[in-house]
């Protein structure tokens, strides 16, 4: 992946940009990376704002931001909150129409978010569930660390390397337009891979080469505009990978009456 990551000098800003891989590891590196770290932290929201280190992914209509959010510790801790405290849907809400047939989500999802908001994919319309402490939690370490704000957040569980998502453009019509999409991933590293619209089959006239990448545990990627416009992006399924894995990719939902 390196061809894709664009190296950049340390600055003040809210992200600090450096040339290395997202690659799985045991543990984070953030630790490390935070300058103050001998002395006294006096302000930790400000430090949380100013001190991450961001891996920029680029290439054409691309842009993506990579980080460590959270230490290990932290995302052992979060990762056991989310199993013991996600119920995820069932029934109806957990199939998909493709190419007008139904199927079963190979994979468990759910929504939470503010009152009054749906999200419509894949043929089904979801409510969310309020918010949870959890949720409350990660939501606002993304919001520290990037300045955006999230409204709403898709959580998917896969049980282990046979669960997946497929090809897919997180382009719904609820959407605020050009917002990022932050996806914070937990549990067992997976490889996310990104194909351009133009190089999805085997006869496209264009040769753009897939990006891929390896989203760690406590890790956060945004996907910034437009990457959703010309990219699609998916879990491939990895059947040596035995563990689960929880996803949360947090959106920011227009209200009903604005769309």
């Amino acid at each position: 992946m390196d061809k894709f990551v664009i190296k950049k000098s340390q600055t003040k800003s809210k992200r600090t940009l450096v040339d290395e891989n997202a690659g799985c590891s045991d543990t984070g590196h953030q630790a490390e990376d935070l300058p103050g770290k001998k002395g006294r932290i006096e302000n930790m929201d400000s430090l949380l704002e100013e001190t991450y280190t961001w891996k920029r992914i680029r290439a054409e209509n691309l842009s993506c931001d990579y980080t460590t959010l959270f230490n290990k510790t932290e995302a052992n801790d979060l990762f056991q909150q989310l199993e013991k405290n996600i119920i995820y849907f069932t029934g109806e809400l957990s199939k998909v129409k493709v190419y007008g047939k139904w199927h079963n989500v190979p994979r468990k999802q759910v929504t939470f978010g503010d009152e009054g908001l749906t999200y419509t994919f894949s043929g089904i319309t979801l409510s969310p569930k309020p918010w949870l402490p959890v949720l409350d939690l990660i939501r606002e370490r993304v919001r520290m660390a990037t300045g955006h704000s999230f409204n709403f957040v898709l959580i998917n569980r896969y049980k282990d390397g046979n669960d997946h998502i497929g090809d897919h453009r997180d382009d719904e019509k609820e959407l605020h337009p050009q917002s990022p999409i932050a996806s914070v991933s937990f549990g067992a590293c997976r490889d996310f891979i990104f194909r351009h619209k133009d190089c999805r089959s085997k006869n496209s006239v264009r040769q753009i080469e897939p990006v891929t990448l390896e989203l760690e545990h406590g890790s956060l990627l945004m996907m910034n505009f437009p990457t959703n416009v010309y990219w699609y992006h998916s879990l491939p399924v990895r059947r040596k990978v035995l563990a689960p894995r929880v996803n949360l990719t947090f959106r920011k939902i227009k209200p009903q009456k604005l769309i």
